[in-house]
């Protein structure tokens, strides 16, 4: 994210850098332009007349000037990011990029090896420039940097369960690609890989801004010939190498049934075999938050509420607010959010079944509520911005 500047101020280097120009002869306008390249805060001409009035502004040297002027012409227009600033995020796409291309590449054996390795790397600088952004140390007294393991398993961490899952497993894979010749797991895999893309778009979107986005950089593989269901449902049982079959038992290992079904976990598809003419498709592709979406994926579930989609109680989330955000945040005050926002029923609602999928569940068994990682996010939103949490704080309950 470009940082921004309050009120199109001009910082103290900037200032020096337009000193500098004007002295140079540039004009006014031209220097405006330069500077706001990449600022979401623009500048106006009076910014520049001002520091063209002031005495007591030294000009930048000649090496900071080109500097500055080279770090301009770095900005991407299609995302926003800076070579020199955002060197981070960057790679990270750039490495999520280059592991789905050679996946998808007919002319590259070393598929699966490649994807777990360079998809591994894209989510650890992701999560590295998420959490140097806020203030945490990612490279330790020995020089080491925090390890993707360690941050999914931070409290903090805003990936959700299905995610970690998937990340988890991708892990193991990787850890075995030196060891194992792991080839005849391309397609075996795949549903593990495609949820992982999925994921990363949808967490750099998330965390950094909808102009990161990777739909615009790939597309679909193409192939030369026809898709064949039947080999394809037969493929996970046909001649893999024990060693395979091991590993692949390794990375459901204590996993529930849920959690194995999570689309955040492993990628599902569903094929519908309609006849269509020319001009249409055999095969759609819905948005998951579409109302079809969430139909299909009602479906996919088996229309089952996993214990793993909402496993906080009031109290671990009142616990994480107040870490995530700094705010003194009370079970009062959650209680005053999920009434403000309509979560949940009332206690002694004839329907304690009706509440907001998206961020909580009833259990009939035990009568009460438990909340997804959604609902934490959704409330660490809230209680940031100081109006919002004023809101919630002055409901009457």
């Amino acid at each position: 994210m470009v940082v921004r500047y309050k009120n199109g101020s001009l910082t103290d280097t900037e200032k020096a850098i337009v000193k500098a120009l004007l002295d140079k002869g540039w004009r006014n306008q031209d220097i405006q332009a330069l500077v706001n390249i990449g600022r979401d805060s623009t500048i106006n001409s009076a910014r520049v007349t001002e520091v063209k009035k002031d005495k007591d502004i030294l000009p930048a040297s000649d090496e900071l000037v080109e500097f500055f002027k080279i770090k301009k012409e770095s900005y991407s227009s299609k995302t926003g990011l800076n070579l020199f600033d955002h060197e981070r995020l960057i790679r990270a796409r750039e490495a999520m990029i280059l592991a789905v291309q050679i996946f998808n590449s007919p002319a590259i054996c070393f598929k699966t090896e490649v994807f777990s390795m360079l998809s591994y790397v894209a989510w650890t600088y992701l999560m590295h420039e998420y959490y140097e952004r806020r203030g945490v140390r990612i490279v330790g007294k020995d020089d080491r940097s925090l390890l993707l393991s360690q941050i999914i398993d931070r409290q903090d961490c805003p990936l959700s369960k299905g995610v970690k899952d998937n990340l988890r497993s991708l892990k193991i894979i990787r850890d075995n690609v030196e060891h194992k010749m792991l080839g005849r797991a391309d397609k075996k895999w795949f549903s593990l890989f495609q949820a992982c893309c999925l994921n990363f778009d949808k967490s750099i979107r998330e965390l950094f801004g909808e102009k990161l986005t990777l739909s615009h950089d790939l597309s679909f593989a193409l192939q030369f010939t026809k898709f064949d269901f039947e080999q394809a449902s037969t493929f996970n049982s046909y001649e893999i190498p024990g060693y395979i079959n091991a590993l692949d038992a390794r990375l459901i290992e204590g996993m529930t049934e849920s959690q194995i079904d999570d689309l955040e976990y492993q990628f599902r598809v569903v094929y519908t075999l309609d006849s269509a003419n020319k001009s249409r498709s055999h095969f759609q592709f819905i948005q998951p938050e579409s109302a079809e979406g969430k139909n299909i994926r009602n479906v996919l579930v088996q229309h089952k509420l996993a214990d793993h989609l909402y496993p906080h109680k009031p109290k671990d989330i009142v616990d994480a607010v107040k870490e995530r955000t700094g705010k003194d945040f009370t079970i009062h005050n959650h209680t005053q959010a999920w009434r403000k926002l309509r979560v949940r029923p009332k206690k002694g609602s004839l329907q304690p079944e009706n509440t907001n999928k998206d961020y909580c569940i009833y259990h009939v068994a035990h009568n009460d509520y438990t909340f997804s990682d959604s609902w934490i996010r959704r409330l660490v939103d809230e209680v940031s911005d100081e109006c919002k949490f004023m809101e919630i704080k002055s409901f009457k309950i």
